[in-house]
């Protein structure tokens, strides 16, 4: 009873973290933002997309080198569908997303070389040494290419001060403020997964269904807190670039450094699971390069893609 009690504060305080961490991180990206002249695009693609990768870093480092590759490649591949299909389907739901064209039009390329990058180097159900060093130089060029053509692409935003700490505070206090987001949605994101796990076990469910389900929702939570809320905030750019960066940091620096400290070798035929990777990134792109925006038609079919691809996997067809 004592657990069970421990377990559901678990939940509830990792929920609290979330949602805070998550308009800490949004609040202070906008200020950088707003300070360095950049787009909330690119610091949602950069700061945040970074951050909210760093839980699928640590589990791909840590699975590779216990000798569960596929753990490792599984976490990448599934991260990449639910934040497109659960994280961008679920917040397009709840507030409109739009982007810019010419905006799209420069950072969505990013986005589809690595996307068809992994498809063509992990084909073989391996990634080597060499792989992942390639990988790695990718990021770094992107990065140094997005930084520079940064320059200059300044939009406004609107003063909100929703949370009014470190307001009006010098560059440096921001990035502890958003260094303070970032962590809360990670301790957040571990208390909830931890918690529910438990509870799930509890209750007899199978470890199958705990993997797909809240192990899964737990990796991506800091997309959907971080995306919802900037979203909410009128950033829709900075959700989308959410995403974006997550998804290409989630194959060049998880994946590639993952495969640089340990080659992945899988034994299990990962082609599907790649290929409906490639579908559903296909998808988001084709239905922003229609009309620069994501409603709430686009994000139900968005999210049904995703439960598709779950359900699919529970049931042995993928």
């Amino acid at each position: 009873m004592e657990s069970w009690i421990l377990d559901s504060f678990k939940i509830i305080a990792g929920l609290a973290a979330l949602y805070y961490g998550g308009e800490m991180l949004v609040t202070a990206s906008v200020r950088i933002a707003r300070s360095l002249k950049l787009s909330p695009f690119l610091i949602g693609a950069t700061v945040i997309g970074f951050g909210t990768s760093s839980p699928e870093l640590s589990v791909s480092i840590l699975a590779a080198l216990e000798g569960a590759p596929e753990l490792a490649m599984g976490n990448v591949i599934g991260s990449n569908i639910a934040n497109i299909g659960l994280v961008l389907g679920l917040t397009a739901l709840i507030a409109p997303l739009s982007i810019r064209r010419s905006l799209f039009l420069i950072e969505s390329p990013p986005l589809i070389i690595a996307t068809l990058l992994i498809l063509f180097l992990a084909w073989d159900s391996s990634l080597l040494r060499w792989e992942g060093c390639l990988m790695l130089i990718l990021l770094a060029c992107h990065l140094f290419v997005s930084l520079q053509k940064a320059k200059g692409d300044e939009i406004e935003i609107e003063e909100e001060e929703e949370t009014s700490l470190f307001a009006g505070k010098a560059l440096p206090w921001q990035a502890v403020l958003a260094l303070l987001g970032l962590g809360l949605l990670l301790s957040g994101a571990h208390y909830l997964v931890e918690g529910g796990v438990n509870i799930a076990r509890s209750f007899g469910i199978s470890e199958w269904f705990i993997g797909v389900s809240i192990i899964a929702l737990g990796t991506s939570l800091p997309e959907i807190s971080s995306s919802l809320i900037a979203a909410k905030k009128g950033h829709g750019e900075m959700a989308i670039g959410n995403i974006f960066g997550s998804n290409i940091f989630n194959i060049l620096m998880v994946l590639g450094a993952t495969a640089t400290i340990a080659p992945l070798y899988i034994k299990e035929n990962i082609h599907a699971d790649i290929l409906y990777s490639t579908g559903i990134t296909a998808m988001l792109l084709l239905f922003l390069f229609r009309q620069m925006d994501l409603k709430k038609l686009e994000g139900g079919i968005l999210l049904v893609a995703y439960f598709f691809y779950i359900g699919a996997k529970g049931t042995g067809i993928l």
